[in-house]
């Protein structure tokens, strides 16, 4: 069994939580060819990612209390039994609807290891030093969509959009069978935990009456929202307007991925001395000036993809600064109820990402300037929750606990 605080439990961790973005990275590629192959319409086949989105919400809402109740261990493998039976629909999918009912399964088992592996760190951490594992954990995870989108490309040219799939059930089931033999129970269950619908309503009312907590939600639903406008609107934008091919955007992605991953590993630097509130700050600064720039850039520019992807890279860095922040802020009030706190967190991100990738899945189809206006307005608007959320931030630990 791992050891908590090893590398290697971080590194198993953030494995679990990089399993949703790869399940949809990695296909990224591959959008245009799978429109030509059902003979769709690009609405319909971002119907993939929203719908991925929708049934990850569902999934968030069930597994937190889930694993209150019943630990953490067992529903973990349970979620990722679910993972695998969808990532399989989607890779034998006949029609675009079955690939679309396929997503949401693969979603609703996606969202098992976020959640379980969000609660855990609450488990073992708290304060800053929560928010700096979730950073750690963040770089760690951010490998995976650096390289998810160039893998796609290069399997597309290969085996055809299926095949991201078919490497997406194989890194599932390593990572299961790794989590299943080495992971140790990090939380027993609490019998007091009520899993009819009213109990888990109570709970969920009880923590959104956290001004706390909602603050950081705000941010973090913000910021992510920004994200899944990129992921949705990026593949049409770079390769149709800009005429990148599947490996182009897929490097082009990638970047953005690394990006996001140099942010996660300044925060986890600066987050002890620097407190969550401020790299949280600094995070949303760098979001609102990455969506400026790409805004002014495609209206002033030449027509070059760097107007998308350059300034895109400073709004993901933005993001690996601010999320692990606002994430363990967001779960810090409710050590006992870590897992519902998580689960009800993932779904307010996840409705904020699905409601952005409909509206931007319409919008870039007809006028693909729509993505840039999209990004800056979420930018700024993260960064003005968290300015005029300070004051109700300002209970949670934000400094250095002694012990540590």
């Amino acid at each position: 069994m791992l050891r908590p605080g090893s590398i290697a439990l971080t590194v198993l961790l953030a494995l679990l939580t990089a399993i949703g973005p790869l399940s949809t990275d990695m296909y990224l590629p591959s959008l245009p060819r799978i429109v030509d192959d059902f003979g769709t319409s690009i609405a319909r086949v971002q119907l993939t990612l929203s719908v991925f989105l929708v049934g990850f919400a569902a999934g968030m809402l069930v597994y937190g209390p889930l694993a209150d109740r019943y630990g953490r261990r067992p529903v973990l493998i349970g979620s990722l039994t679910v993972l695998l039976v969808g990532t399989l629909a989607c890779a034998i999918a006949p029609t675009v609807d079955t690939l679309i009912l396929g997503r949401f399964i693969q979603a609703l088992g996606g969202a098992g290891p976020v959640i379980l592996a969000r609660s855990i760190v609450r488990d073992l951490y708290d304060g800053p030093r929560a928010g700096q594992e979730l950073a750690r954990m963040g770089a760690i995870m951010g490998v995976v969509p650096a390289v998810a989108p160039t893998i796609g490309g290069l399997l597309d040219g290969i085996g055809g959009w299926r095949s991201s799939f078919v490497f997406t059930l194989a890194f599932a089931g390593f990572i299961a069978v790794v989590a299943v033999t080495r992971l140790p129970e990090m939380r027993g269950g609490d019998a007091s935990v009520r899993l009819s619908p009213a109990g888990i309503l109570a709970d969920f009312a009880s923590i959104l009456r956290s001004g706390a907590f909602l603050a950081n939600v705000g941010v973090l639903c913000a910021v992510y929202a920004g994200l899944f406008a990129y992921i949705s609107g990026s593949s049409f934008v770079l390769q149709d307007h800009y005429a990148l091919g599947p490996l182009g955007f897929g490097l082009a992605f990638g970047a953005g991925a690394l990006a996001f991953t140099a942010g996660s590993l300044a925060g986890q630097r600066i987050v002890m001395r620097l407190g969550m509130s401020r790299v949280m700050g600094l995070g949303t600064t760098m979001t609102a000036v990455g969506g400026a720039l790409m805004l002014v850039a495609t209206l002033a520019g030449p027509g070059h993809p760097a107007e998308i992807f350059v300034p895109m890279m400073i709004y993901l860095a933005g993001l690996g600064l601010a999320l692990p922040q606002a994430t363990a802020a967001a779960i810090m009030p409710f050590p006992q109820r870590a897992g519902s706190a998580s689960s009800l967190m993932g779904f307010l991100q996840m409705v904020a990402g699905a409601i952005t990738g409909i509206a931007v899945g319409v919008s870039v189809e007809a006028a693909w300037w729509s993505l840039p206006v999209y990004i800056a307005a979420l930018g700024f608007a993260a960064f003005a929750l968290w300015a005029t959320t300070r004051r109700v931030r300002a209970a949670l630990p934000d400094r250095r606990p002694p012990s540590i």
